[in-house]
């Protein structure tokens, strides 16, 4: 990921389009090198140096990204926000006031770069290498800020070379540490009610327990699709709900028993036993013909 974002940068800079406006820019190389004394590149040289790779702790989230699909529930944990740092330089070779050269590229660099305040959605897809194309949520790129537990004195000597003019892009990226989760979704739900029998316990008095469960299926149509907006009911109940997008529904505090599921879109009516709890291998998914 952190290789995709050095070339994301690489082909920001490296863009063709940049002649007109910015023709030094366009015409030196783009280099990733640790500037210390033995760099020493041979035609003009931007070069981006990753000095420092750390997490945003701002930006941490621990809310896990839940999705479903085909009866199956897929868990996508947190991705780490760590933020990438690079130390730009300019080397010019050849010509004449190559100070003043180096102050132009420098100037170039800034302009452009600060273009795009996030990865993405204001970088080009064009641009965004490997694992940042697509990546959510925008994320932010700051060109020029000051590291305040950076000296530059101690920074260059640790380099091993001398001061020089520089400035520091930050950006930050989504990386993802764990594999998705996925397991069968979840068709029914035991919920038990009752007075506790202590005020910090979990145990219910007996004589004051009611038990119902929470069922959840899925209704498709021809070709296996999910039909949208069709109306559920448990007959004799009075329970009833409204399939979603997915084709799934949920009813809920049904007492362990026998019953009818009726299923109803438009003219389309179709009414199957179910038992609840559902035996195992069972479920409620409902096929609408």
């Amino acid at each position: 990921m952190i290789r995709d974002l050095s070339l994301t940068l690489r082909a920001i800079l490296d863009d063709p389009g940049l002649a007109t406006s910015f023709p030094e820019l366009a015409a030196a190389q783009i280099s990733f090198d640790r500037p210390g004394d033995q760099f020493n590149p041979q035609q003009t040289t931007v070069d981006l140096f990753l000095y420092d790779v750390r997490e945003n702790v701002d930006l941490r989230n621990n809310e896990p990204i839940v999705e479903r699909q085909n009866g199956q529930v897929i868990t996508h944990r947190p991705a780490l926000r760590m933020a990438c740092s690079y130390l730009v330089t300019a080397w010019p070779v050849g010509g004449e006031e190559v100070t003043l050269q180096e102050h132009r590229l420098l100037s170039q660099v800034l302009q452009v770069l600060s273009r795009y305040p996030t990865i993405p959605p204001t970088i080009p897809p064009d641009y965004l290498q490997g694992g940042l194309r697509g990546q959510e949520p925008p994320l932010p790129m700051v060109t020029a800020l000051v590291d305040p537990q950076k000296n530059l004195s101690e920074f260059w000597t640790a380099l091993g070379n001398k001061l020089r003019p520089s400035l520091t892009v930050t950006v930050t990226i989504s990386m993802d540490v764990l594999t998705p989760e996925t397991a069968p979704m979840v068709i029914t739900e035991h919920v038990r009610l009752g007075e506790r029998t202590l005020a910090e316990g979990e145990k219910i008095k007996p004589e004051t327990l009611e038990e119902f469960f929470r069922i959840s299926g899925r209704v498709t149509g021809a070709g296996n699709m999910p039909v949208e907006a069709a109306t559920v009911t448990l007959v004799g109940r009075g329970l009833s709900g409204t399939t979603n997008a997915e084709g799934r529904y949920t009813l809920s505090m049904i007492a362990s028993g026998a019953y009818t599921l009726r299923v109803q879109k438009d003219a389309a009516v179709k009414e199957v036993s179910i038992t609840v709890p559902a035996p195992k291998g069972s479920n409620y998914n409902v096929q609408l013909t």
